[in-house]
């Protein structure tokens, strides 16, 4: 394969002086260059790895690959979305490594994953790796290199015993699960052994310097983009959301001391900026970042920023953006419907979304997206005309500016207060009425494939048993027909695709996800839930 398109890239790290007993590894991003370079979380992955001088670290992708070592030791994947698991289980063959971590010798190098994915719920794709890292990797990534250093020459036993004494690492196979029956839910999660912690918690860094950029390339998907993370997690607290409870406490580095200067190491080398976060604009000191770029200095800087909340939509915000060459600014409403928008937790009135529209086009933004979600917990067909009528109202009152709604089916998420809910079928004709609706008046609806969802949903609120459902799949495509292919073939050896994906669980039901303990514990969620359900 072609090696050319690294030569394209600017490093801003500096890698480790080679030493003569480093060990030899492999990381992969299961998804081609252009996708997995795009990536933070791999980009810093990699440079923490690269920046140790007691490792050789080769990168693997799905289209392109450096200089692989005849017998690595550790190789490392970083998951961030669902369906690449398919390309995981690919690589492993292309390299002659055993797809399940039980038939795995000393010849073969101890598989470890990490990333938003595994974090979540890793239990569908248990089977395929020896060590599981949960949570953020800043500090984690380190202990455990650090640690397997001090055992690489033993036995793969006392390796993964070892390790499984790290805060975070989570070795799959020192636990036994056992299930009510063969169809069933499950009855217990235990460790073989009372020397292996019975919970593993995620691991959360506290540090005040989030990520950024370690590389720069033309490769990209975003072409030469520098990308500095303003926040992580989100403190509204959307009870559907991961991206906020998996990721609490809600973090935001100084301005002054961390951010600009983070800003600034990516100027000297690209003049684009992208500003990133589930939540940008919430933090405290974002006026301040707004000043810097709209600064004549910064006339030639192209900004992209993400998703904002709605009541911080200001003119100056987005004539800043204008400014530097964004044309849309994103907001996500969930719904046009206030009540439902109170059960999920959704801080969010309907002037406000007006506002932000009027805003957006005062501030000579061309367009304005929204993202919507339908099959909600408690949705009704009044609660879906609502959004409809919400978006025609926009229609008329700012009819200069381009409207977009992108618009998503529930789906549940381990960790939340909605982990407990399934997958609403009437969503899919909902999302029909509203592409009826809103495309003949000159709306851009863009519906996320609801087939996709229950895909989706299925690996969220997975157990081990559907990774032999997964490893058939793939060999029969990734549409949802090739999903109830697997499941009748493996009928009677594992639950439906109904009780995975739509039914609703009782709270006394052992999660796939029981012994990994996320930020919150489960009375908490209980309680969140409770709350929702009581303005249902």
């Amino acid at each position: 394969m072609s090696t050319s398109i690294f030569q394209s890239e600017q490093l801003l790290f500096t890698p480790g002086t080679p030493t003569p007993n480093r060990l030899p590894l492999i990381f992969a991003f299961p998804n081609t260059y252009c996708v997995g370079i795009t990536s933070l979380g791999f980009q810093v992955v990699w440079a923490m790895l690269c920046a140790r001088s007691d490792l050789q670290v080769s990168r693997l992708f799905t289209d392109v690959q450096e200089p692989l070592p005849q017998h690595p030791v550790l190789l490392g994947f970083s998951l961030s979305w669902e369906l690449d698991y398919a390309n995981i289980l690919q690589m492993l063959e292309d390299l002659d490594i055993p797809l399940r971590s039980q038939h795995r010798t000393a010849a073969h190098p101890l598989v470890f994953g990490g990333g938003s994915v595994l974090t979540a719920n890793p239990e569908p794709f248990a089977d395929f790796f020896d060590v599981i890292l949960l949570g953020d990797g800043e500090d984690l990534l380190g202990q455990f290199i650090d640690t397997f250093r001090t055992v690489h020459q033993a036995d793969r036993a006392t390796q993964l015993l070892t390790l499984a004494q790290v805060p975070g690492v989570y070795i799959p196979s020192l636990y036994e699960v056992q299930y009510q029956a063969s169809e069933g839910a499950i009855a217990t999660i235990k460790p073989h052994t009372p020397d292996v912690p019975a919970q593993v918690q995620k691991q959360t860094y506290r540090g005040n310097t989030l990520s950024a950029s370690t590389v720069v390339t033309p490769k990209a998907a975003w072409e030469s983009i520098y990308m500095v993370e303003v926040v992580r997690s989100c403190p509204e607290m959307c009870r559907f959301c991961l991206a906020s409870y998996l990721t609490l406490p809600f973090r935001t580095p100084e301005a002054a001391q961390t951010l600009l200067p983070q800003i600034e190491k990516g100027l000297a080398v690209t003049n684009r900026i992208g500003l990133l976060g589930a939540s940008v604009t919430q933090h405290p000191e974002f006026e301040q970042l707004i000043d810097y770029f709209a600064h004549p200095d910064r006339d030639q800087v192209r900004l992209s920023i993400a998703s904002v909340r709605t009541n911080t939509v200001t003119v100056k915000l987005a004539q800043v953006l204008a400014q530097r060459d964004t044309r849309s600014i994103t907001i996500a409403i969930e719904s046009g419907s206030e009540r439902l928008r109170q059960v999920i937790n959704k801080k969010l009135q309907n002037d406000e979304i007006h506002q932000a529209a009027a805003n957006a086009y005062q501030g000579q933004l061309k367009g304005l997206k929204l993202y919507g979600m339908v099959g909600i917990p408690g949705e009704t067909d009044t609660d879906v005309e609502a959004t409809i009528n919400l978006m025609l109202q926009l229609k008329k009152e700012v009819p200069g500016l381009r409207l977009t709604l992108g618009c998503s089916t529930f789906v549940p998420k381990a960790h939340t207060p909605f982990q407990w809910f399934g997958v609403n079928p009437t969503a899919k004709k909902s999302l029909q009425l509203m592409q009826k609706k809103l495309r003949s008046q000159g709306i851009d609806f863009r519906p996320e494939s609801y087939n996709w969802s229950i895909i989706q949903a299925l690996i969220a609120r997975g157990d081990r048993r559907i990774s032999h459902l997964l490893e058939l799949t793939r060999h029969f495509g990734d549409s949802l027909g090739s999903y109830r292919r697997a499941f009748k073939q493996l009928k009677g050896q594992i639950p439906s695709l109904d009780f995975y994906v739509f039914q609703e669980w009782p709270t006394d039901q052992i999660l796939p996800w029981s012994h990994l303990q996320g930020p919150l514990p489960q009375s908490t969620l209980e309680k969140h839930l409770h709350n929702a359900t009581d303005l249902m």
